[in-house]
């Protein structure tokens, strides 16, 4: 096959529940591979976020809706001479096969790269593949490809059993559901019949509490065909695989049965003549005595992100090379840099992944787990058995309470035994705890609980083996209650000291973790993939480094709040940082996205972002390296910002920050008096430490409306607008209230999020962005636009320059995002962020600069000159940007889509253009096309 010159990308769009980080994972992944064989590429997207929308990452780059007639602007535009489908989620999927039923591809001479479109076809059409499937001998379950609801209530009838309805072309389980009754099926069926966009449905027998398996599967153009990873679901079939608890590699199926299903997802996979990643999914009755093949995606996947995690393989990046014509045994070992890439990974440990729900911020949401997911992000953690990568998963959370500990007081398993087990052990967000606490408090045994649940023993038996170790932790040696996998945490809640006495404890005694190599090879072959992972095993012997280490904290799993955007900030940072010739020290969690894809910095540590495992890093990279590594925060949203307190009582200096500087801006009452010391108006306001002083502040302020702010908040969360007495009510009753409260009027005028770069003695605002929606809307859900299209250039200096004030006057070398109002020709500043924000990707698109490197090398000591910017507001550039929020909400039954001061949106799309409603309407229509 001769190579193409030019290859067209297309993006997956906004981050939408379903279809979220992992597919920028594998465009990056699709980019570089492609600009490195020297192939041209060109990449249409509308999501600004990511790093993938970057130049030097997607080549030439078209922000824009992802339709068919602004693609076909593109191809006739660019004249690309092939296409990259399969690497942008179901969005890049539909629109391949679109742009080719329109006949555009034929038209312009575009080839398509890897899986043929007519293998898309055959796997994603429910008929055809449920025909090829039988045709080679394996076993579906009994089923009908319908394409209207009498049809599909005639084999309902005739079944006379429950059903899953599954509709074609979607994604994240996007319409589909179980049904029980004849009522249930018809609605949906409907509802199936709607989300399809070729309007067809497969509605087939329900194979409800058999074990969910998966295969990662790589083929090549040569028949070459590989299983990267086999992965269990804990949750049995009925759960959506987003929303389950899954482990890699499988574990409790026997090896010939595991050697069986590996066998069909080859067979599945060769019959398809796919070419490049495939995940293929399985379900197995409980006893083992048989299996049916549920469904393929004939493209990369969350899951395969999650196998390229947990194995040390980059399949996007392989997949991207056989679309080019490349053969498995022609590539290199991708870990080991000899042998080939046509071998199947080895593990020595577990991997667990566990979802992160959006509930902690919908608590009147439906909470309940089915086959539509609901999960925002998901956080994935490796050790050597299943129990410690358990509970260093559930630590990777950020659960804010809910560790291995929580219970919810109101289940009060210490008094009694539920009544109807199945209704408490019914799938939700909250059912692995609930186990752990039945078993805790001896209302049930393992066997119990699968018999309830369907999960499978295996899993229950090691729970119940957690909770004994657990009884034993207070008076056991402490090396053995961390080789159990136990956090400092937890031991100190079991021993009722603080958490800094265990780690005290741990080195004085000369108790810490070893850090092992993720390889693909499990230790049988050298290797040198700088991806690592703690255990408290035998270290592995490794070379010291060489260079100075800078530390970037992650920003842990996607959640509403706290996005992409900020991975996009961490992995521009440690570029940044290896181009100034340092170690890029990264530690993250989540395994969607570039940050944790090894190859984006010098060492990677697959970790929680608690005070724990961040300072044992820090601890190892010490002795490494020889010297403290610097340690940034400023990049991973609130979650890296929580840690700062504890870094700094521990001793760690944090580059271009204080802990200090970081408590003043967190603090409402203390910013509030940062601003009277520097002469610049804040909202009228109190402090409230309980509902009596918050009603007291409300009158003092002469009534309602007021908004009300915690403090150490991201994404809004339990900020409120008090408009009504209603409204105060309901806060007092409904919302877990973070005292004390910042008690402020509401101010009216336009809303502004402005970023500052300081070196500590000068000031630079690369660009402001205006919020269209009134103050009180969260400016996550806000309309933006940059440069303000509504405020003078005199009042955008005058907001410049108190963000550069305040940095100054907090000693920040670095980046803060300062957010206020502009009323009339007053500019009143309502809080600052001491780290870069959900705009940085937005203003380095709309201005040109790579405001994360400018940044980072200030806060490493470089000037605001050394890196090319002029002190003061930028001046406007030539195009416009408009910003649009995206959300996902309608896979939240019982979430009010009312916008407020709480952030709802999941992801944004970007308009470019020379005028304001000219790049207004272009997001708007990218928007809608994301159901935005």
């Amino acid at each position: 096959m001769t190579a193409p010159s030019r290859v067209l990308v297309i993006g997956s769009g906004p981050i939408l529940i379903g279809q979220a980080a992992e597919f920028d994972y594998a465009g990056v992944q699709a980019c570089l591979a492609l600009r490195e064989e020297g192939i041209e590429t060109v990449l249409v997207n509308s999501n600004p976020a990511t790093v993938m929308t970057d130049p030097d990452v997607g080549g030439t780059v078209i922000i824009c809706p992802l339709t068919i007639e602004h693609v076909t602007r593109v191809i006739e535009e660019h004249r690309p001479d092939a296409l990259l489908p399969t690497l942008g989620g179901q969005t890049g999927l539909n629109l391949a096969v679109a742009l080719d039923d329109a006949g555009i591809l034929e038209r312009f001479g575009v080839r398509v790269l890897g899986t043929p479109l007519t293998a898309v076809r055959a796997a994603e059409d429910r008929g055809g593949f449920r025909d090829l499937v039988i045709g080679i001998g394996e076993p579906v379950p009994e089923s009908a490809v319908v394409e209207s609801l009498d049809d599909g209530m005639r084999f309902v009838e005739v079944l006379n059993a429950p059903i899953v309805v599954r509709p074609a072309y979607t994604l994240g389980g996007g319409g589909g559901g179980f049904a029980h009754t004849a009522g249930e099926a018809r609605e949906r069926i409907v509802a199936g019949l709607a989300a399809s966009p070729i309007g067809q449905v497969l509605v087939e027998r329900s194979l409800l509490g058999w074990y969910e398996i998966e295969f990662e599967v790589l083929r090549d153009a040569n028949d070459t065909t590989i299983a990267i990873c086999g992965i269990e679901n804990l949750d049995p079939m009925g759960v959506h695989t987003g929303d389950s608890i899954v482990v890699a590699p499988i574990q409790t199926l026997p090896d010939p049965l595991v050697q069986r299903l590996r066998r069909c997802a080859l067979k599945i996979v060769r019959a398809l003549k796919l070419e490049g990643g495939c995940n293929v999914q399985l379900a197995v009755a409980p006893d083992g005595s048989d299996y049916r093949v549920i469904e393929v995606n004939p493209r990369v996947s969350r899951s395969s992100a999650l196998a390229s995690k947990a194995t040390g393989y980059p399949i996007a990046r392989i997949a991207a090379l056989i679309a080019l014509g490349k053969r498995l045994h022609e590539m290199p070992n991708p870990a080991t840099g000899g042998n080939s890439a046509a071998f199947e990974p080895a593990v020595d440990y577990v991997v667990v992944k566990l979802p992160r729900w959006p509930f902690d911020k919908f608590p009147t949401a439906d909470r309940s787990l089915g086959v539509q997911m609901k999960a925002t992000g998901e956080a994935m953690a490796i050790d050597r058995e299943f129990g410690s990568a358990l509970l260093k998963a559930i630590r990777s959370l950020e659960p804010r309470g809910r560790g291995w500990l929580w219970e919810d007081p109101a289940w009060q398993l210490g008094h009694r035994r539920p009544h109807d087990l199945e209704s408490f052990l019914a799938p939700t967000d909250t059912r692995l705890w609930r186990m752990i606490g039945l078993l805790r408090h001896g209302r049930t045994g393992a066997p119990a609980i699968s018999a309830v649940t369907g999960i499978a023993p295996w899993f229950t038996d090691r729970l119940a083996e957690l909770v004994e170790a657990e009884s034993r932790v207070v008076g056991a040696p402490l090396l053995d209650a961390k080789r159990i996998g136990f956090g400092d945490a937890d031991i100190a809640a079991l021993s009722g000291v603080p958490p800094v006495a265990i780690r005290r404890a741990r080195v004085r005694a000369g108790i810490g973790p070893a850090y092992r190599r993720v390889d693909t090879c499990a230790g049988e072959f050298p290797a040198e993939t700088p991806y690592f992972y703690s255990s408290y095993a035998e270290a592995e012997v490794r070379a010291p480094a060489e260079r100075q280490s800078v530390i970037v904290v992650g920003s842990g799993p996607i959640r509403i709040g706290q996005g992409i955007e900020f991975d996009y900030c961490s992995v521009r940072a440690a570029w940044a940082i290896r181009e100034m010739g340092l170690d890029a020290v990264v530690i993250n969690n989540n395994p969607e996205t570039v940050s944790t894809d090894y190859d984006a910095c010098t060492r990677l540590y697959f970790e929680p972002l608690d005070t724990e495992s961040v300072l044992d890093v820090i601890d190892h990279e010490r002795a490494l390296t020889g010297t403290p590594p610097a340690v940034v925060l400023t990049f991973g949203g609130q979650t890296a910002i929580d840690l700062a307190k504890d870094l700094a009582y521990a001793d760690v200096p944090i580059a271009g920050l204080t802990a200090e500087a970081i408590e003043i801006t967190e603090d409402r009452e203390r910013f509030a008096g940062l601003l009277d010391e520097l002469g610049l108006e804040g909202p009228r306001g109190s402090l409230a430490s309980d509902a009596d002083s918050l009603r007291a502040s409300i009158g003092a302020l002469g009534g309602l409306p007021v908004i009300v702010r915690p403090s150490w908040v991201i994404g809004g969360r339990g900020i409120a607008v008090l408009r009504t007495p209603l409204d105060l009510a309901s806060y007092l009753t409904t919302t877990e209230i973070g005292w004390p409260l910042r008690v402020d009027a509401l101010v009216a005028g336009i809303e502004l999020d402005v970023d500052v770069i300081s070196d500590g003695t000068d000031w630079c605002v690369p660009g402001i962005l205006e919020q269209v929606d009134p103050p009180g809307v969260h400016s996550g859900d806000s309309v933006g636009v940059l440069p303000p299209q509504h405020l003078s250039r005199p009042m955008q200096e005058r907001a410049a320059e108190a963000a550069g004030r305040i940095a100054l006057a907090l000693g920040v070398r670095g980046i803060l995002n300062v957010q206020m109002i502009a009323s009339d020709e007053r500019v009143v500043v309502i809080e600052a962020n001491p780290r870069a924000s959900r705009t940085v990707p937005i203003v380095a698109k709309a201005v040109g600069l790579d405001v994360v490197a400018a940044a980072v090398r200030c806060a490493l000591g470089a000037t605001l000159a050394s890196v090319g910017l002029a002190a003061g507001l930028a001046e406007d550039g030539g195009e416009v940007a408009v910003k649009v929020p995206v959300g996902s909400l309608w896979r939240l039954p019982g979430v009010s889509s009312e916008l407020g001061p709480e952030m709802r949106s999941t992801g944004e799309v970007l308009g470019l253009a020379t005028s304001a409603s000219a790049a207004h309407a272009l997001a708007r229509e990218a928007a809608a096309t994301h159901g935005g």
